[in-house]
């Protein structure tokens, strides 16, 4: 089946280059999504702009497909709302989706119109503990600034048909029973009213495609649905 691939803050579409071959090889149609904003230099871009790449992309696809939306997560879960008809479920990476009417990942400062890589020092700890000097200084040298109007644009859901899309949350830097109390102590109200999760546990950092691409596309292939991975032959 088609895998939409949507990548976190800070990140064009090639940080899917290593995921995108096991994804390959084991039968499915990975397709990386550009993003506005991310990549191309636009910094006038937003989320609406995002959005709409998104469902582009959705409406784009051979049947339905799983949309994978790494970090703040809530690019996927907007598309569920939008096509909660179109699309066979959502994957969810190290993160939970925003709730209507809530800034879409304003988290850090904001110059000249755009929120740069922020360093390491938010991060260290689970998220980055799989990151060695080297594999920082790539992903520093690579990471693209977020145009403001991305970072703080608006969460707009509207159809409460999205609740009936299947997700898949992935849980990398956290373990699903943290995840689980998090959901149940009313951190995630979206993923609370969900009524197909299911939780699967990826050891490694906040950014599996660069630490462990193989395992991690094994974990999203899992999170097709049963009929979707029925009709697919690994290669």
């Amino acid at each position: 089946m088609d895998i939409l691939l949507i990548a976190g803050l800070w990140l064009d579409a090639s940080a899917w280059d290593e995921v995108v071959p096991e994804l390959t090889a084991l039968g499915h149609r990975p397709v990386p999504v550009a993003l506005p904003g991310q990549g191309d230099g636009d910094a006038s871009a937003t989320l609406e702009d995002q959005v709409r790449a998104v469902l582009a992309a959705v409406d784009a696809a051979e049947g339905k497909p799983l949309v994978v939306g790494h970090s703040a997560a809530s690019l996927a879960w907007l598309a569920a709302d939008a096509r909660p008809g179109g699309v066979a479920g959502v994957a969810l990476v190290g993160g939970f989706p925003g709730e209507d009417g809530k800034a879409y990942a304003d988290f850090f400062p904001v110059a000249d119109g755009v929120v740069a890589f922020p360093g390491w020092e938010p991060f260290e700890g689970p998220d980055a503990a799989d990151l060695d000097g080297p594999a920082r200084e790539r992903f520093t040298a690579r990471a693209v600034p977020v145009p403001e109007g991305v970072a703080k644009g608006v969460v707009r859901l509207t159809d409460e048909r999205r609740f009936g899309v299947p997700v898949a949350l992935v849980c990398p830097e956290f373990t699903p029973a943290r995840a689980k109390e998090w959901i149940a102590a009313g951190d995630s109200p979206e993923l609370a009213r969900a009524r197909h999760v299911t939780y699967t546990d990826l050891d490694s950092g906040h950014w599996p495609m660069f630490t462990r691409p193989r395992a991690f596309a094994r974990a999203l292939a899992d999170a097709c649905p049963p009929a979707a991975q029925s009709a697919v032959t690994p290669q």
